[in-house]
């Protein structure tokens, strides 16, 4: 499975109050991104050393098989207009002997949450999502990523935000009763890890009512990867991207081309329109997020004469 992969996840399942552990919600989204329209009553496969490459985690099998029977027994509430339902997710999960291999068969009340998304869905990156260190950060990935093209996401009830993150249940008891260790273990955490490592920046803005804050609402802007790995998948690609290079390789080098201000249109598209360049970029953006070099200074001047498009005009000073 590719690294740059986009997940698509039916709004309802985005905005629904469940609880999952972190381990719980890797299994979950790794699935999403298995999923096919025309296998709706297939058994589905997650490959345990496959979700290890990208999640970065090396699994235990006695804790992946508590973290499934845990997923078997929590519901998915969702609300709507018309009505209030509760949801389980699986129908069988089954542990291959020797394969590393979990097969697993969905709950036929929870399909049409999985496959009938029509234009009711949340995207997002999947790599970005599994890097996330915490359930609450990849929870507010996903709410955030349902706005992303608005600029903000709508007005939470603070409440009601909790009560998605299973953090206050319907009798009032509540994990973070001080406001301030809410913001400093759920909401700046997971910002910071959001902003660190997905194609999202993030804020949020809480709303006071008389003496108590009552509402929350997250800013939400496009910023280029943290880290692009490179893709095996040769085959020609949806859109704009030349030979070789997918959707989101091809927007997050424009992002990045923004973001370091290398705006000049023929220098633009001599990079857009070549995958070889293309790939450098973002090969540059992996070097120096991981800090294998070392730009002290015009990080675009040292790009564009490493790319052989700006002959030096001084010694730009990287250490390698």
């Amino acid at each position: 499975m590719s690294q740059a992969i986009e997940v698509r996840q039916h709004n309802a399942i985005t905005n629904a109050r469940y609880e999952y552990s972190e381990m719980q919600l890797d299994i979950f989204l790794y699935l999403l991104a298995k999923l096919r329209k025309d296998k709706t009553d297939g058994v589905y496969e997650v490959s345990v050393v496959e979700m290890g490459k990208l999640t970065g985690k090396k699994y235990n099998y006695q804790q992946l098989r508590l973290a499934t029977e845990g997923m078997g027994s929590r519901m998915f509430e969702v609300s709507t207009q018309r009505s209030y339902t509760q949801l389980w997710m699986f129908q069988r999960i089954e542990y291959v002997h020797g394969t590393g291999v979990i097969e697993v068969e969905f709950s036929n009340p929870i399909k049409p949450y999985l496959f009938d998304l029509k234009d009711n869905f949340t995207s997002f990156q999947l790599y970005a999502a599994l890097r996330l260190g915490s359930k609450f950060a990849k929870r507010i990935y996903t709410v955030c990523s349902q706005w992303k093209d608005k600029g903000r996401t709508q007005t939470f009830s603070l409440d009601e935000f909790k009560k998605m993150l299973s953090l206050l249940d319907d009798k009032g008891n509540e994990q973070f009763e001080r406001l301030s260790d809410f913001k400093r273990y759920v909401l700046d955490a997971s910002v910071k890890q959001i902003n660190k490592h997905t194609d999202l920046e993030i804020g949020y803005t809480l709303e006071k009512k008389g003496r108590s804050f009552e509402n929350i609402t997250f800013t939400v802007k496009a910023q280029p990867l943290a880290v692009v790995l490179p893709l095996k998948d040769e085959s020609r690609k949806e859109g704009a991207a030349p030979m070789g290079i997918s959707d989101t390789q091809y927007q997050n080098v424009r992002l990045l081309l923004e973001k370091w201000n290398i705006k000049r249109v023929d220098v633009v598209n001599q990079i857009m329109n070549s995958g070889d360049l293309i790939q450098e970029v973002n090969k540059f953006a992996y070097e120096l997020q991981t800090g294998k070099i070392k730009v002290e200074k015009n990080v675009a001047g040292y790009l564009l004469t490493r790319l052989g498009l700006k002959e030096p005009k001084g010694k730009e000073k990287a250490i390698k």
